[in-house]
């Protein structure tokens, strides 16, 4: 019963999860917008939805940096995607270093949001189809 209800669940929930972490990092690189030499990052999300349907591990975070020593060090943060987090390209680039362009940011964390939405009805739908289904057998 088990693997049948992971199988109808896991990949709108790796869906899900996917979505709430990509809106993390679209929102940290717009908080960071007039952060100096800020690379900003963004989720490869068919290669972290491929790696987490074949059952690979999606966890890790982008590497944090210090870009001023009155900081304090990173802390490790578990959740990120290994692998699917990349650095994203800038058209316009900054004299200060950093990379975000908040126009294109607030594009994808719009984007994100509507899909974000979508996953999460199609979740609901189908934990509801599995309800009903439970309550009529």
């Amino acid at each position: 019963m088990i693997t049948r209800l992971d199988d109808a669940l896991g990949r709108q929930e790796a869906a899900l999860t996917l979505r709430a972490q990509r809106q993390q990092l679209i929102a940290s690189n717009i908080a960071n917008a007039d952060t100096p030499n800020y690379k900003a990052v963004d989720l490869n999300f068919a290669e972290a939805l491929k790696r987490a349907q074949a059952g690979q591990p999606v966890t890790g975070s982008p590497p944090l940096l210090r870009t001023v020593a009155r900081h304090l060090p990173p802390i490790p943060v578990a959740g990120g995607p290994a692998g699917a987090v990349d650095e994203t390209a800038s058209a316009l680039p900054s004299v200060d270093g950093n990379t975000v362009d908040l126009d294109a940011e607030q594009a994808r964390f719009a984007e994100n949001t509507v899909r974000y939405e979508a996953a999460f009805r199609v979740l609901n739908g189908k934990l509801r189809s599995l309800l009903a289904a439970m309550q009529q057998g």
